[in-house]
């Protein structure tokens, strides 16, 4: 794995940092608090502040409090860029990709069997307007404090990942949350996505910051940690304004 820490970064070249949200910015699905919210503003007087999240723009943004940021989603298959007259967000592309739910329902019913998983609460698979697909082992209506205790530390899930990621090749495959698997349309991910914005902008690569928690393989950060894009790793959010005071 190949990470850039702090040390080995040129910030006379950057002109924009990419953050990812839960866990880099905030706890996992809680709204972005005063303490980064005031990193942000300090880093955006010198610096383009862009998101690149999983999840769709409008939840990014809701979840952030409306704060006035571009957004990559769904892992570059939503772009939506911040309106500043009416102080909320223009979706300007929003890409929707076919999926076989026939199939992705039949392959997840097959690794339930396999993995023992066959209870679960509500729906067994989640399929997304994007084309994604979510595989959330505890079913898609199970108790959050059920599904925020499962599996943490992805102990659990790191065995099955490669096992996943055989049964659905045509897709990209994260272990997500702490209770589920994520897939989206390969190639996309987010440094597909990154590197899409910096082609349609006119940004090289190392022009980029990425800031994110979620870099071991398996997580939705991987593939821009092991990136020629510079990355700054994230253990704690709370820890935030410290781990990138050498940009502030």
């Amino acid at each position: 794995m190949i990470l850039t820490y702090p040390s080995q970064i040129d910030t006379s070249k950057l002109k924009v940092i990419a953050f990812d949200l839960d866990g880099t910015l905030t706890q996992h699905r809680t709204p972005l608090d005063d303490a980064n919210r005031a990193v942000l503003d300090k880093l955006s007087k010198k610096y383009r502040i862009l998101m690149v999240g999983a999840g769709m723009c409008a939840r990014i943004f809701n979840q952030m409090g409306g704060y006035p940021v571009d957004i990559l989603g769904n892992y570059g298959l939503q772009y939506a860029k911040y309106n500043p007259e009416t102080k909320t967000i223009d979706v300007i592309r929003d890409t929707v990709l076919p999926c076989d739910r026939e199939s992705s329902a039949e392959k997840v019913e097959a690794m339930r069997r396999e993995f023992g998983l066959t209870e679960y609460a509500g729906e067994s698979i989640e399929f997304h307007a994007s084309g994604a697909i979510t595989f959330p082992l505890l079913g898609k209506s199970a108790k959050i404090e059920d599904k925020l205790a499962f599996d943490p530390d992805r102990a659990k899930r790191r065995p099955m990942y490669p096992r996943v990621k055989e049964l659905f090749p045509e897709y990209t495959v994260f272990i997500g949350g702490s209770s589920s698997f994520d897939m989206v349309p390969a190639p996309n991910d987010k440094f597909y996505a990154l590197s899409k914005l910096c082609a349609e902008e006119g940004y090289s690569h190392d022009e980029v910051l990425y800031v994110g928690d979620d870099y071991l393989e398996g997580g939705n950060d991987h593939a821009v940690a092991v990136s020629d894009i510079a990355f700054v790793t994230i253990d704690d959010y709370t820890k935030l304004s410290e781990r990138l005071a050498f940009l502030l």
